[in-house]
């Protein structure tokens, strides 16, 4: 099986699917038709050296598929806004503000506030929940794991919950139909509903995977926090995260791109996850992750030159 670089996400009704500096989005508008926008995302760490460091680069990765997901999902429900809708009064001041700059100024705060709620969540509130049993568990380790088994299962729990509401149900639908669409055109099948319906909804690329990954590297980092101030062991928890998010990337690029048996041992935890992230999409749901991928890629040529022996492994 040869690898690409194409990943992506699911959207409202749809499927956005990036392939280097190039993303593209499908969505299934209320009328059926599929209405497909492609734009250009040049990377930091293709321009700034230093941010395509290994670790660095995680981090540069992460903010930047935050920043392109919240754009593209804004976009998506653009198709599904009341048409008789009309901005209240602190939109209007804020569109005289900014003017064409407010979308870009929205998803900034979205995504600062997103981060603030994900760190007091998963990372803060577990912290000081540990903190608490400092008296009758005096062991540092242990209370350490307990943090991080704390912090799997809040986003445990957060996963099932999300997965029982119905829209989300369908956003994870398309969310399958993104993997077995990627997974058909890496074992070398034109892409077809009848094809790609064959395939596994499982990837080991997934954010899904990462986000796990992240919760469980924490873990291991956190262990290394040798000091006595309560105020600095909060404080380099969210200093580290950076560092956590980093060494995460690195696995499941390397996850990615590798078959060996230890490998794929250590990416079945987040594989199982994506159980619950991910649902059987329908064909018209696979049409559109098609859409999507021809926004980005030329999987016609790309299937010729791999049954021709021309691609590197």
């Amino acid at each position: 099986m040869k690898k690409t670089s194409i990943g992506g996400q699911a959207v409202m009704e749809g499927v956005m699917m990036k392939n280097l500096d190039r993303y593209a989005v499908a969505v299934r508008k209320p009328d059926h038709e599929i209405e497909v926008m492609t734009d250009e995302y040049k990377s930091l760490g293709s321009r700034y050296a230093v941010l395509g460091l290994p670790i660095i680069r995680g981090v540069v990765n992460f903010g930047e598929s935050l920043y392109i997901g919240l754009k593209t999902l804004s976009y998506s429900s653009s198709f599904y806004e009341e048409e008789d809708y009309e901005p209240g009064k602190v939109e209007q001041f804020f569109t005289k503000i900014f003017g064409d700059k407010l979308e870009s100024v929205l998803m900034g705060i979205t995504m600062v506030i997103s981060v603030i709620l994900a760190l007091g969540i998963f990372m803060v509130l577990p912290f000081f929940l540990t903190n608490l049993m400092k008296g009758f568990l005096p062991s540092y380790s242990i209370r350490t794991l307990i943090e991080g088994i704390i912090r799997v299962a809040l986003f445990l729990i957060y996963i099932w919950l999300i997965s029982k509401m119905e829209d989300i149900k369908r956003v994870f639908m398309y969310h399958g139909a993104e993997h077995k669409t990627i997974n058909c055109l890496e074992h070398g099948e034109d892409l077809t509903p009848e094809n790609i319906k064959k395939y596994s909804r499982l990837h080991k690329r997934c954010g899904t995977s990462f986000l796990l990954i992240v919760m469980i590297v924490s873990i291991i980092v956190f262990m290394f926090i040798r000091v006595d101030s309560l105020l600095w062991k909060f404080v380099l928890r969210i200093l580290l995260v950076p560092i956590v998010a980093g060494i995460s990337y690195e696995f499941i690029r390397l996850a990615g791109r590798s078959d060996s048996k230890l490998v794929n041992t250590l990416s079945k935890p987040g594989l199982y996850l994506q159980y619950f992230t991910t649902r059987e999409p329908d064909e018209e749901m696979m049409e559109v992750a098609i859409k999507a991928v021809e926004g980005v890629f030329d999987w016609k040529e790309y299937l010729r030159a791999m049954h021709n022996g021309e691609l590197e492994d």
